[in-house]
């Protein structure tokens, strides 16, 4: 039952930031709790692409990996995430980058979830949470790092 929504305002474009949250196998060289990410997956159609993805998460002592269904509709600038298998009830994410009148993107990012585990809930609850909230800020890093900072 948690939810998380932000809106962060970015100085790059939005193909640049899409194309960069769609680039998933590099987030673990940057994304908070991510240590690892396979792609099972990937198919084309319709002028999306549909990906397949274990992504492994830790914190301390405590390593959990889940499968997700990634959707990149760049047609729409969203990026929507379902997930598949692992230790959740449920999880629904999605990205959506809005070009803005000085050249940037405002990126929303929500994320909805529960763990299966009422006892993994409570112990990764809080650490996720942080880590959502740091999510919009190391994109936006990675995003100066790749592209340079925008003047």
């Amino acid at each position: 039952m948690p939810q998380f929504t932000t809106t962060r305002h970015v100085r790059h474009t939005p193909d640049k930031m899409f194309a960069l949250v769609a680039d998933i196998e590099q987030y673990p060289q940057f994304l908070p709790l991510c240590e690892a990410l396979s792609v099972r997956s990937k198919r084309e159609r319709d002028g999306l692409t549909v990906l397949v993805a274990d992504m492994s998460v830790g914190y301390k002592a405590i390593r959990e990996t889940f499968t997700s269904q990634v959707v990149l509709k760049p047609a729409e600038n969203i990026i929507d995430v379902k997930y598949l298998d692992g230790p959740f009830r449920y999880l629904t994410n999605q990205w959506q980058f809005t070009p803005t009148t000085d050249g940037g993107t405002d990126i929303q990012f929500f994320i909805d979830y529960e763990f299966k585990s009422r006892i993994l809930g409570a112990m990764m609850g809080a650490m996720f949470d942080r880590a959502f909230r740091m999510f919009s800020e190391a994109f936006e890093k990675r995003a100066d790092v790749i592209y340079g900072r925008p003047a």
